[in-house]
């Protein structure tokens, strides 16, 4: 099933199962749900959600630099990936058609500022669930487990896991999990930890030669090793566990609820496997919808 063709069959499913007995009918070209259908859907006690009704719009915050998860291509604008499909799932059953989809693109270490400033309703961007995020933010699902890879270049023989990466340069983004672990391992030594705002920076610099390393979530590693096999490649096992979650403001449970609905639905009817096969599957990796906790 062609990806276009999935996200036009999960806004009509939305539309059937939220718009309170009203058939959404297609509207723009592009926009598969209309005002009243809009209209028709509650999520009674979210005040965010309230905001996105009378604006008429949803405004969601993303990765726009991760091949297979959330990535902008630069001559048409256009969003894709694993993370893009699962944020446009929630909105359709939300009632917000492609067209009524914002992208607001929010680099790691902003992205509870933003939240918590309601500068989006909800953030899908390789977002992992740990303890110190929920004192500002909430989250809902996973609906992905990750863990932490290493992304070398392809004559690299040195570094084969974690634990040969000393004395090595190793980036990877501020304020993300990943580089708070090889500082926390003591993975490399203070001077060797090179930080960038995106990942994109960190693999143009492994290219260039300016560090040796890039280490960050194995499903993000796994896109860029594919992009340029004959330069890069992934090497060892993951060291650790990385659930995605979707972001929300903290006081808002009724979102967090519904959303938490949204992906277990997905998980059951088979949609999340649809959309995986359609994105990261392409990796040739496995994936399969994880156990939801309802944080």
């Amino acid at each position: 099933m062609k990806l276009r063709t999935l996200v036009v069959g999960l806004m009509a499913t939305a539309l059937a199962l939220t718009a309170c007995g009203k058939e959404g009918a297609p509207g723009s070209e592009g926009s598969g749900v209309t005002q009243e259908a809009i209209a028709g859907v509650e999520v009674a006690g979210s005040t965010t959600f309230a905001a996105m009704k009378q604006r008429g719009n949803v405004v969601i915050g993303v990765k726009d630099d991760q091949p297979g998860m959330g990535f902008k291509d630069a001559t048409t604008g256009q969003f894709s990936g694993f993370d893009i499909e699962i944020a446009r799932l929630v909105a359709a059953q939300l009632g917000f058609g492609a067209d009524k989809i914002t992208y607001k693109t929010v680099p790691s270490a902003a992205r509870e500022d933003t939240i918590s400033r309601g500068e989006v309703d909800y953030y899908v961007g390789t977002y992992t669930i740990n303890d110190n995020r929920k004192q500002r933010v909430s989250f809902a699902g996973p609906y992905f487990i990750a863990g932490q890879g290493i992304l070398v270049r392809s004559d690299e023989t040195a570094i084969q896991n974690k634990d040969t990466m000393t004395g090595k340069k190793v980036c990877s983004v501020t304020g993300s999990t990943p580089i708070q672990r090889v500082r926390d391992q003591g993975l490399t030594e203070p001077g060797n930890i090179v930080e960038f705002q995106t990942y994109t920076q960190c693999v143009d610099q492994l290219l260039a030669k300016q560090v040796d390393a890039v280490t960050t979530d194995d499903a993000i590693l796994k896109g860029y090793a594919s992009q340029q096999p004959d330069k890069l490649k992934v090497v060892g096992d993951t060291f650790s566990t990385e659930p995605y979650g979707i972001g929300l403001n903290k006081d808002d449970s009724a979102l967090r609820g519904k959303i938490n609905d949204v992906l277990q639905k997905s998980y059951d009817d088979g949609t999340w496997q649809k959309i995986y096969d359609a994105t990261l599957g392409k990796s040739g990796s496995a994936g399969s919808p994880p156990p939801l906790q309802r944080y």
